[in-house]
This record gives C-alpha cells, structure tokens and sequence, in this order.
C-alpha cells in the first residue's frame, strides 16, 4: 500500500500501513498521507496466505475492513432551533394524514352505498397511504425530539423495502383506478360486468405483490453491499440512493436495476394512464353532447390527474433523473 511523505513527496510501499515513516531527506519522522484507496485494502485482503505469512498481519488485514452495523440518519436540518417546530409540523400533517385516510377507510367499509369498484380502490389507497407515511414519519418525529437519528442495519433494510413495497403498489394502483375511471365513463352499460368484484380483488392483488416483488429485488441487492464508513446517511429515512453513496463494494448493478426497473415500471403504468385519460377525452369531446356531463366527468378525473402528475413527477425526479446531486433537494422532492 503506498504512502507519500509531505515534506519530500518520496514514496513508500508499506503493507501496514505506519502512521509514522523515516523521510530519508529529512532525516526526521514525518507526518505521511495514505493514498491508498479502499480497492487496495481489498486487493490486499484477498491475496492468498503462504504460511510464513504473520498472524498479527492477519489481523490487521481484518481490522481495516469492518461492517458498519448501523447509521445515523441526518435528517432534514441539523439546527437545533428548527427541531421543535418541524416536530409541531410534521406531527399536525402526520395526523391529519391519519385522521383524513382512516376516516375515508371507515366510510367505505361501513357504507353500503359506497361497495363499489371506485371506492374499493379508494380504500386501499387510502390504506397504503396510512402504511406509506408511518414507514418514515414516526421515526423522523422521534429523531427531533432525542436528537438521536440512529437506526440499525437491519432496520434501515426493512425501512428500506417497505418504503418501496407500499410506494410502488400506490403508483400500480393509480394505474388501475385510471382503468377504473375509463370503464365508467366510456363503457357505462358493461362497468358493473367488466369491474364486478372478483376482477377487482385480482388487480388489488395483482398490485400488492408487484409491489413487495419490486421491493423486494432492490433489498436483496441492497443486503449484499458492503459498508465500511462512513455512516452518515444524507436523508431523513433510508432509501436506495443515499445508502448507494455510503457502499464501500460496487453499486453498478444497483443503479442499473434501479434505473431500469423504476423507469419500466413508471413509463409502462404512464402509458396505460395516459392511453385511458386519451380515450377518455376523445369519448366526451365526440360522444357527449350535453356540456353538463362533460363537466361532471372531468370534475371527477381532475382530482386524480393531480395527484397522478404529482407522484409520478416526483418518483421520476428522485430516482430517474442524474441531474439530482445535491441530497437537499432530493430531500425536498421527497417530502
């Protein structure tokens, strides 16, 4: 492994890596910089043992290269007088969130009146939604009251997922309730034998399962990193990028997948949406003639649209985009 002494710039080859060598112009020991990279500790630690290799050597080799057994999560600002009130505001849009998904989750369940395909999906958004937020805020609220942002390895793999398990099956199940929307207005006479109740429960299903499977994939690949230090993670809960930058092993794969199967599964759900609201548009602009129905039609799309342009541009944002270096604005996406 090679040193460099400052004061002379003469290299030395040193496997132990000294604090402190003899700088032979000098004449005196001299603070020396280590200008090996991680790549050569590993090249080291993978070299094969004859047997007058030294054991000390051997642990030594072993004690450069430790796993990181937990992170500190740095949150969204380090200011110790911002905590309180991002605590106070995070915690109001926590139970608001809460109240306003639980209350509509209970009305669907109660109401007979509302057993119908549109408020079925309804409901189980509603549903993620509740799971989607209490994966990151609780422990976002506590780390603002303790100061205390440190989560396990383990933990932050199981945060990890089911961030992405519940935010994927949220973003197939827009997709369906576009389908859902599409049949309804375009095909009123066939809706309740297209959208009848066992066709519904598959897509659920169907949107769940995608959803853990594509979770799932970016957890395993994620377990088989290797973290040495630093631990620091630039985020308010562990997601894939942030932990990408803290990986001593190679992450090539990783982006890869994630480029890959994020951005298949984004373009394909925005195609379908797209081709739904496209046929829509094109049934009401040709086929209804009375301009109070074509209002009432759009008024029930509109909301929907919204919040599909809202969480498809952000998804996209975060984890498509390369021009997104900065992990501040990342952060700001997310939230």
């Amino acid at each position: 492994m090679a040193v460099v002494c400052k004061p002379c710039n003469t290299s030395f080859e040193s496997l132990l890596c000294p604090d402190l060598l003899t700088c032979p112009d000098s004449g005196s020991d001299s603070q020396l910089i280590l200008t090996s990279t991680l790549a050569s500790v590993s090249w080291t630690l993978s070299q094969p043992l004859s047997q007058d290799f030294p054991l000390d050597l051997i642990s030594i080799r072993m004690a450069n290269y430790t796993e990181v057994n937990e992170f500190i999560l740095l949150g969204l600002t380090n200011l110790w007088g911002l905590q309180g009130f991002l605590f106070v505001l995070f915690l109001i849009l926590y139970m608001i969130s809460l109240l306003g998904n639980g209350t509509i989750v209970a009305v669907v369940v109660n109401e007979p009146q509302l057993q119908t395909p549109m408020y079925f999906f309804l409901g189980n958004l509603s549903c993620l939604d509740i799971f989607y937020s209490t994966v990151t805020v609780p422990k976002m609220l506590a780390g603002f009251l303790s100061g205390n942002q440190a989560i396990s390895f383990a933990g932050c793999l199981a945060q990890l997922h089911f961030f992405h398990f519940l935010g994927s099956s949220e973003v197939m199940l827009l997709a369906v309730m576009a389908y859902d929307c599409y049949v309804a207005i375009c095909n009123p006479l066939r809706y309740t034998v297209v959208m009848n109740q066992w066709f519904c429960l598959l897509l659920v299903v169907i949107t769940w399962a995608t959803g853990f499977l594509h979770a799932l994939i970016h957890l395993v690949m994620t377990s088989q990193l290797h973290f040495c230090g630093p631990n620091n993670v630039h985020h308010f809960f562990c997601d894939i990028k942030p932990l990408l930058r803290l990986a001593c092993s190679s992450t090539s794969l990783n982006l890869i997948l994630l480029n890959t199967m994020t951005g298949s599964l984004v373009l394909a759900l925005c195609l379908l949406m797209l081709l739904s609201y496209l046929y829509i548009i094109s049934f009401l602009l040709m086929k209804v003639k009375f301009q109070e129905n074509r209002k009432k039609a759009f008024s029930t799309c509109a909301s929907h649209v919204m919040v599909v342009t809202l969480y498809y541009g952000t998804a996209a944002i975060t984890y498509l985009c390369p021009s997104l270096d900065s992990m501040a604005e990342e952060m700001i996406v997310t939230l």
